[in-house]
């Protein structure tokens, strides 16, 4: 059967969905997303659509349906599961001249909801003769050709973002940066990268792109940070779109704060996208939870750059006489001074500890030990370090 595709601007316009269940909480959002006043009728609806109604999202009748409810919509969603329902639904869509989609019958509606998928400002939606399956299967094929660059999504000057991204990237393996992440990194005029920050991510761009290397920034008598602040406000300022690409998550012990800070105070315009914090996801990636329903409930963050001592922000007392579990970023050199603080705080000797080196990476190696054997245990940079009884449960992936 032939459609005729078109997409349609429901900002501020009025669309009637008729049931609550699962077709309708995967409908709704989108319909939200695009600017649509959204009235749900429905007896019961899904935690999701729940929700949205408490925040005042879309509105809610309880109840089942009545004829007129569809008086004055643009567009109707029938997607209960009593097939009569959904036809009398769409046979009064059809009388309003309302366009209407049917969930359970693809034949009998006039109206199909295609599959889509949307990157770097490009929204693909697509048909299969009314087959959702096939439909899926070719919108998940153009998606994933997009994210690996194999399909060119090209933007004019015109459009390219202004001023800077300050991008996590993840901790180690190319494919954990954010989507977001990834479409304003295919943009990029200058990246500002990282030795953490995944490499691979920088054969995605072309030969036109400047790659700066964060640690090669010559010293001078400003520090490095100071220095990549700089470079940063200043290809802005010529008018190039830059992305400072960081490993991890910028904001975790990465001097993010002191990055947008530059932007703001040199009126840049600029965007914070997360990536993954190593923190949490290199446990993870060995099999390790930060915290398990009843083992522990808490886990403290901690970097070791700077050992126990006067010039160290943490109370590493404190973090010896809790029971949370420890995770360390930064701390292979100093994990014997580490270890005997904590010990001193009263966390036993014998705590479980792991090393998980190159989390995530085809070089990921995991090494146990106990808490006062971490000094003399081999231990390489970059390693995230977890300490406490999680330590000991983790599996192999």
């Amino acid at each position: 059967m032939s459609v005729y595709e078109v997409g349609l601007r429901l900002h501020g316009k009025s669309v009637l969905v008729v049931g609550g269940g699962t077709i309708a909480g995967r409908r709704v959002p989108r319909l939200i997303d695009a600017g649509a006043r959204v009235l749900v009728v429905a007896p019961e609806v899904t935690t999701t659509l729940s929700d949205l109604a408490a925040a005042g999202e879309l509105q809610w009748e309880r109840r089942g349906w009545r004829p007129g409810d569809g008086d004055g919509a643009w567009f109707v969603l029938a997607a209960t599961d009593d097939p009569a329902v959904n036809a009398a639904v769409a046979a009064e869509a059809e009388a309003n001249r309302t366009w209407c989609v049917r969930s359970d019958d693809a034949e009998a509606s006039d109206a199909w909801t295609l599959a889509r998928t949307a990157f770097d400002g490009v929204s693909v939606a697509v048909s299969a003769s009314g087959d959702p399956r096939r439909a899926a299967a070719v919108r998940d094929a153009v998606a994933a050709a997009l994210r690996a660059g194999d399909l060119d999504a090209p933007r004019s000057r015109r459009t390219r973002p202004a001023g800077v991204a300050l991008v996590g990237a993840g901790p180690g393996d190319a494919d954990l940066i954010t989507l977001r992440g990834l479409e304003l990194l295919r943009q990029a005029e200058v990246v500002v990268s990282d030795r953490l920050a995944p490499q691979e991510l920088l054969d995605l761009l072309g030969d036109d792109v400047e790659i700066v290397d964060a640690a090669k920034l010559p010293y001078g008598r400003h520090t490095t940070q100071e220095q990549i602040n700089a470079v940063m406000v200043e290809r802005a300022r010529e008018g190039k779109f830059v992305v400072r690409l960081k490993g991890g998550d910028g904001f975790v012990f990465g001097r993010g704060a002191e990055e947008l800070d530059a932007c703001l105070e040199a009126g840049v315009p600029v965007e914070v996208v997360p990536g993954l914090s190593s923190s949490i996801a290199g446990p993870a990636a060995a099999g390790i939870p930060v915290t398990e329903r009843g083992v522990v409930h808490d886990f403290t963050v901690a970097t070791g750059h700077v050992p126990p001592g006067p010039q160290s922000l943490v109370d590493w007392h404190a973090l010896g006489a809790g029971n949370g579990t420890v995770v360390l970023l930064m701390a292979v050199k100093n994990r014997a001074a580490i270890a005997a603080a904590l010990m001193e705080g009263g966390r036993p000797g014998d705590t479980p500890v792991r090393i998980v080196e190159s989390a995530t990476t085809k070089n990921q190696t995991v090494r146990e030990c106990e808490l006062s054997d971490l000094g003399v245990t081999e231990a390489h940079h970059p390693a995230v370090i977890v300490i406490g009884a999680v330590a000991a449960r983790g599996r192999s992936l």
